[in-house]
């Protein structure tokens, strides 16, 4: 089936990354410390952010207290821009994006589904934004610290 890469996963969870230090004041970030939070490797994680700069989608800072941030405020980037810098256009066969790459398009039909299809995809990621996923992010955080602070409270009676 359809699966983004490595490098586009990755790059969402760097980009949520550098959206919550940008949101609690912390404006750059070492990817060091985005390999230590994320478990990502820092070669793996010095390819992803050429692209995204690439795109202005971040920024680097050089000097003591140097390193990556956004380019933009969080609500202003959409997970479709991270991935179309990391991934290319979201199409899911060739023939969606190239009129030319078939011959058989004017009479193909399931050329239609793949492209209706594709714009849909491409329409969800253009609604999500990397403010939309630190609130995703946290509230899936709070439900895991509640459901490891009541674990531990059972515990506790138990012994």
């Amino acid at each position: 089936m359809i699966k983004l890469s490595t490098k586009g996963r990755y790059g969402a969870r760097l980009m949520l990354n550098f959206a919550h230090h940008y949101n609690n004041g912390n404006e750059t970030v070492i990817l060091k410390n985005v390999s230590d939070e994320e478990e990502i490797s820092i070669r793996y994680l010095e390819q992803i952010v050429i692209p995204l700069r690439i795109n202005k989608l971040v920024k680097s800072i050089r000097g003591a207290g140097g390193g990556y941030t956004l380019a933009k405020r969080p609500s202003d980037i959409k997970l479709s821009e991270i991935l179309h810098a990391l991934e290319g256009t979201c199409c899911l066969v060739d023939c969606v994006d190239d009129d030319d790459y078939c011959h058989l398009i004017p009479i193909c039909a399931t050329h239609e589904i793949w492209k209706e299809a594709s714009r849909f995809l491409k329409d969800y990621f253009e609604s999500i934004t990397l403010q939309d996923l630190i609130e995703i992010s946290n509230k899936k955080n709070a439900k895991a610290k509640a459901k490891k602070k009541a674990k531990a409270r059972s515990k506790d009676k138990s012994h």
